[in-house]
């Protein structure tokens, strides 16, 4: 089991920044990679960055340049730096841990969700 807590969600003018935060704790040992995901208002979840344990990061195109994605092995944690807000980037933000467990003869894999924090880019 991974259990996850994110934090760092809030209000923030148009053009500002801020940084989310997810920590891990449980079975952390076998945490593959780490990422976030957002949900807007109108449209299904999508990706926003991934980065692997050994630093391989992934970014959606309408995040480069803006977004930042970090991690912490030893605290299993990672981190957003969000730069450059826009009212459209406003949404529920989600955490999500891939694990991987088992015999290198028979891998596991499994992913884990945290329940969301709250970004929202308003005057």
């Amino acid at each position: 089991q991974v259990q996850l807590v994110e934090s760092g969600g809030g209000l923030v003018q148009p053009g500002g920044s801020l940084t989310l935060s997810c920590a891990a704790s449980g079975r952390t040992r076998s945490i593959n990679s780490m990422g976030w995901y957002r949900q807007v208002p109108g449209k299904e979840r999508e990706l926003v960055a991934t980065i692997t344990t050994g630093g391989i990061t992934n970014y959606a195109d309408s995040m480069k340049g803006r977004f930042t994605i970090s991690r912490d092995n030893a605290k299993n944690t990672v981190y957003l730096q969000m730069n450059s807000l826009k009212p459209e980037d406003t949404g529920v933000y989600y955490c999500n841990v891939k694990t991987e467990w088992g015999p290198v003869e028979k891998v596991y894999r499994m992913e884990h969700w945290g329940e969301g924090t709250r970004v929202t880019v308003s005057s």
